[in-house]
């Protein structure tokens, strides 16, 4: 397994749900961003970020397990939202894929997404 670093930062405040620095060796990893969608490319969870949350989580494990990662090896999620207000629901999932400690993260609200009545789209970066 990828051994990673969460290096404290000083004169930085402390992040809440996620680190500010991740480093360590090995294969870089990038996995583009993953929209709500089920194998058939059906949006899964209408309006429900904490469903949406569920299956776009699934869908980053699935491509990580594709190349021998795990969430263990993430170093760096970004969450595009339609609504930052979804943010505690979609926390409630993250936490569940990622119980310890969080990589990096950047949450930003935009327009909107590719497919109508996507809620979220999350991408991921590993090191394995």
């Amino acid at each position: 397994m990828t051994e990673l670093e969460y290096p404290q930062v000083q004169g930085v405040a402390p992040g809440n749900g996620y680190s500010h620095v991740v480093t360590g060796t090995g294969q870089w990893v990038a996995v583009s961003g993953q929209l709500a969608l089920d194998a058939d490319g059906k949006l899964v969870g209408g309006g429900d970020p904490g469903a949406q949350a569920e299956q776009v989580f699934a869908n980053l494990e699935r491509c990580l397990i594709a190349v021998g990662a795990t969430f263990e090896n993430v170093v760096k999620l970004t969450f595009f939202l339609t609504d930052v207000g979804h943010l505690p629901a979609i926390r409630v999932v993250r936490d569940r894929y990622i119980p310890g400690t969080k990589p990096a993260s950047t949450a930003v609200q935009i327009a909107g997404l590719a497919v109508p009545g996507a809620l979220l789209e999350v991408e991921a970066y590993a090191v394995v």
